[in-house]
């Protein structure tokens, strides 16, 4: 499984330093590294959840950056497409590995959420959100983790591309789709969150006194 360390938020901001290290990585397959080891942790979650077990998704990530490095001449970013990024270019690639996985493989998920030190629940929802969006953040991670398993696909992917912390404009352009659409579509998900947790979180905490 890939390290489970935090990006390094320069690399994310910096147009410049980014783009040096596309330019090295085309230049010499050797110097991909860092932008492996920047991506690799939050593509490996993204396919986790996508594939519901951990080797099949470790392979899944493997397979997203063999197919990443010999395409990176490919990229392409432009300043009048804000979504347009380093990494809604490789998630892309990741969603149509995990599409490839799902269609050869039989899903099965695994009975254990991995202890990574990763908090889908805190990343679920902005605790700065309404009230009833902070309820569903404190709920367990496999209860998000079941939830998340009845939404339709799509509204999962974008959930999950979300959780990944792409933008909307980078899970529209992650999607081939518009940012209306995955707009829409997150109202959709983010509402039958709220009615499949806010019953459970209230049976357990039972009436205020």
């Amino acid at each position: 499984m890939p390290s489970s360390r935090s990006p390094n938020p320069a690399m994310m901001d910096d147009p410049a330093l980014g783009a040096a290290l596309i330019e090295a990585a085309i230049a010499d397959p050797a110097a991909f590294e860092p932008l492996y080891r920047q991506f690799a942790p939050s593509i490996y979650r993204f396919c986790y959840r996508r594939l519901g077990h951990p080797e099949t998704a470790a392979d899944a990530t493997s397979q997203t950056f063999i197919k990443a490095i010999p395409a990176l001449k490919s990229f392409h970013p432009h300043p009048e497409h804000p979504g347009r990024t380093f990494r809604a270019w490789l998630f892309r690639i990741a969603s149509n590995v995990v599409i490839d996985v799902r269609r050869t493989q039989r899903p099965h998920r695994s009975l254990d959420i991995p202890d990574d030190g990763y908090d889908l629940t805190r990343e679920l929802i902005d605790p700065a959100r309404p009230p009833e969006e902070i309820a569903i953040a404190a709920e367990d991670s496999r209860a998000v983790w079941n939830a998340l398993e009845t939404l339709p696909d799509r509204q999962r992917q974008i959930v999950e591309l979300r959780l990944a912390g792409l933008t909307g404009d980078e899970i529209a352009e992650a999607m081939s789709t518009s940012l209306s659409a995955v707009k829409s579509a997150q109202f959709r998900a983010y509402a039958t969150l709220r009615q499949v947790l806010l019953p459970a979180i209230s049976d357990q905490t039972g009436p205020s006194s």
